[in-house]
């Protein structure tokens, strides 16, 4: 089937950086749509529809417990695919992940809920989300690598920055299709069927951007640069014995914008809604805003990081999401004026930070690694700082108050500003 796809796009002469850049945009947004229709909908939807037994709030804390699975599940889905690379090939892999993610996502909008078939639905709703995090850890192409490898000496902040695009973008189409479904219909049909609109989305997304992808990661020229560049899959035990403590280090460098990334999307949408200090449509337009200030801060982070480096340009974000956690209680404590203030705020280090979350450290791997290093390295980013985040922030601040939450950002910032110091040692390159 590869070579049936690649015979098609073999009139392709050469793969210029702007077509890996768009190729990276569109899988990245068309992931994170997915991702974040399932997020939004794990505040608007599951705690009424699957744990209808229990409070607004326990609802809420079980529906984010399933919302982890998925994090769990990436690093397994990045092995086990990679193994599918290396014996039936890159597009067979994609292709496969895609497909899996798409049908997974899609049987989420068929899903019964706990009033028809009891605890059934949680158990399928569980497995389903496990499967969307197995599709998304295989779901890696290269592209994102290939691209900072194709970048100018002075210009890989700017380059590094490209495919962080895809959050806000899928963000803010997820979060947009929500608020007209939700605003165009009563709340009885909303829970009863409009939610499950996003979900065909997604389906239908996955498909257009499959072919986008499949477009570049199956020509014979693209097959070239990432044998020029050595970007195959390595063997994970050989990766871990030869540059194991670079996972772990990538992971903990990106920490504190991981954890950010989910205290300011899902965390706020869940807190506000659940204190009702706020419209759920209020939260929605405000967060839409915020995902174009996080792209400008994405690319404002690219021009920074040309000047003055990826690293310090991760250190020093850090240190304002330090100062900024500080501020939180007193903003989500001070009407929606405040709420309104910590989501814009938050948006805006987002973006600066995340741009350069992936690229400062996964290019510390040697061509031979970098592959499937930076494919576990994101792995284990989400892992460590961004799957529990939603559950434990909600649960502190519910039960001990927003001074946790300070605390729990806090010690983000903390793990990112000693893990940088750690990495200069074992930095390969800039």
């Amino acid at each position: 089937m590869e070579r049936d796809v690649r015979n098609v796009t073999a009139d392709h002469t050469g793969i210029a950086p702007s077509e890996i850049a768009v190729g990276v945009i569109i899988g990245r947004a068309s992931e994170y749509f997915d991702f974040f229709v399932y997020a939004i909908a794990s505040v608007m939807v599951f705690p009424a529809v699957f744990f209808p037994f229990a409070d607004r709030l326990e609802g809420t804390l079980y529906a984010f417990v399933v919302f982890s699975f998925a994090f769990i599940a990436r690093p397994i889905g990045t092995i086990s695919f990679m193994a599918i690379q290396r014996r039936w090939g890159r597009g067979v892999k994609l292709t496969a992940a895609l497909f899996l993610l798409g049908v997974s996502t899609v049987c989420m909008a068929f899903l019964p809920g706990y009033a028809t078939i009891g605890p059934a639905a949680i158990v399928l709703l569980s497995v389903l989300r496990f499967f969307q995090g197995i599709a998304l850890g295989g779901s890696w192409d290269g592209l994102p690598s290939l691209l900072a490898l194709s970048a100018p000496e002075k210009r890989r902040g700017w380059y590094a920055m490209i495919p962080q695009l895809g959050a806000p973008i899928g963000f803010m189409i997820a979060a947009g299709l929500f608020l007209f479904l939700h605003t165009s219909l009563w709340t009885g049909d909303f829970l009863e069927w409009g939610w499950r609109y996003p979900f065909y989305v997604a389906f239908a997304i996955n498909v257009v951007a499959l072919f986008a992808r499949l477009r570049l990661v199956v020509t014979n020229e693209y097959e070239r640069l990432l044998d020029k560049h050595e970007l195959e899959p390595t063997p994970v035990v050989e990766l871990f014995r030869a540059r194991g403590a670079n996972l772990f280090i990538g992971a903990f460098a990106a920490l504190a914008s991981y954890a950010l990334f989910h205290l300011v999307t899902v965390f706020p949408l869940s807190w506000i809604t659940l204190r009702a200090t706020q419209s759920v449509r209020d939260v929605l337009v405000v967060q839409i805003i915020g995902g174009g200030i996080a792209i400008v801060g994405i690319i404002a982070s690219g021009w920074i990081a040309d000047r003055i480096g990826r690293r310090s340009t991760l250190g020093i974000l850090a240190v304002m999401i330090a100062v900024f956690s500080g501020f939180a209680p007193t903003l989500l404590t001070a009407g929606s004026l405040g709420e309104n203030a910590f989501i814009l705020l938050g948006f805006a280090l987002l973006g600066l930070s995340y741009g350069q979350a992936a690229g400062a450290v996964s290019s510390n791997f040697e061509a031979k690694y970098r592959y499937t290093g930076a494919a576990l390295t994101s792995d284990f980013a989400w892992l460590i700082g961004a799957a529990f985040a939603p559950l434990v922030a909600l649960g502190l601040s519910a039960h001990f108050g927003l001074a946790y939450l300070s605390i729990y950002l806090l010690s983000g910032a903390a793990c990112t500003l000693v893990a940088l110091q750690v990495n200069r040692s074992l930095e390969i390159r800039d």
